[in-house]
């Protein structure tokens, strides 16, 4: 791709990405959008891979949201349209991914970058990290993560942030559910590093079509969601990871995940 805006890293089995547009505080033009999914999709055809960690440039800014510059010159009202559906296929993807994906929360998580934050699996914020839905203050809804919210946070704090446009520390996000843990000041990466390590120490096979039920299963009825996890449960059970995790435990062994 042309005019790089993410940077991708592996080691060995552990993906980063990272949003590289620190000057613009890691802002969401269509661009960088098109180049996250794009990334999100390769990297869940990596069988090597066993988690994804998102993160963004410098120690500011996750991501300080969508960049009303890039909107303003996208080609008008129907341009403008057309691109922001570009950020509905960036979550779909990040849900469709079979690798679990955890933010690594540096600074400030705005907008659309607080959409991300939310759409990861799991998250870890520094102490410093701000949250927020600022758009409200600028004559805007945030409607394209809203769907988003609503599947993470509880009525009343999502309703709080968005209609009021206030950002929230770190301790407050623990609090309300939208990061997993905040690291001690000079411990993000380790605190990152030991929530990554042991996801990626379960069966990547496994891991896949658990993560994957329960996006699929988020929206059903109670019954609905019974039937088709019933179904993922026998297809669970088939796996070889399966068989192997439960011969590991009866003979009191570390068992030896083969992915499939």
């Amino acid at each position: 791709m042309s005019d790089e805006l993410i940077k991708i890293d592996i080691d060995e089995t552990v993906a980063s990405v990272t949003i590289d547009r620190e000057q613009r505080r890691n802002a969401l033009s269509q661009q960088t959008v098109e180049q996250l999914t794009e990334a999100f999709q390769s990297l869940g055809e990596n069988d090597e891979l066993r988690a994804i960690v998102l993160t963004g440039a410098g120690d500011k800014a996750f991501s300080s949201g969508g960049d009303l510059g890039d909107q303003q010159s996208s080609g008008g009202p129907l341009g403008m349209h057309l691109a922001r559906a570009g950020f509905a296929d960036l979550l779909i993807a990040m849900n469709r991914c079979p690798k679990p994906i955890i933010a690594r929360v540096n600074g400030k998580a705005l907008g659309g970058g607080f959409g991300l934050v939310l759409n990861c699996d799991l998250a870890v914020a520094a102490e410093e990290a701000q949250f927020g839905t600022p758009e409200i203050k600028v004559g805007l809804f945030p409607m394209m993560i809203t769907a988003v919210i609503q599947r993470n946070l509880h009525r009343k704090h999502a309703l709080e942030l968005m209609l009021t446009g206030q950002r929230i520390d770190a301790a407050r996000a623990l609090e309300i559910g939208v990061v997993n843990r905040v690291a001690p000041e000079g411990k993000l990466d380790e605190t990152v590093a030991e929530l990554v390590d042991r996801v990626a120490s379960f069966s990547p096979a496994v891991l896949g079509l658990g993560r994957q039920a329960f996006y699929d299963t988020q929206d059903m009825g109670f019954e609905e969601a019974l039937r088709a996890l019933h179904s993922e449960l026998t297809i669970n059970t088939l796996t070889e990871d399966a068989a192997e995790g439960i011969m590991a435990f009866l003979g009191k062994r570390e068992p030896q995940w083969k992915g499939r």
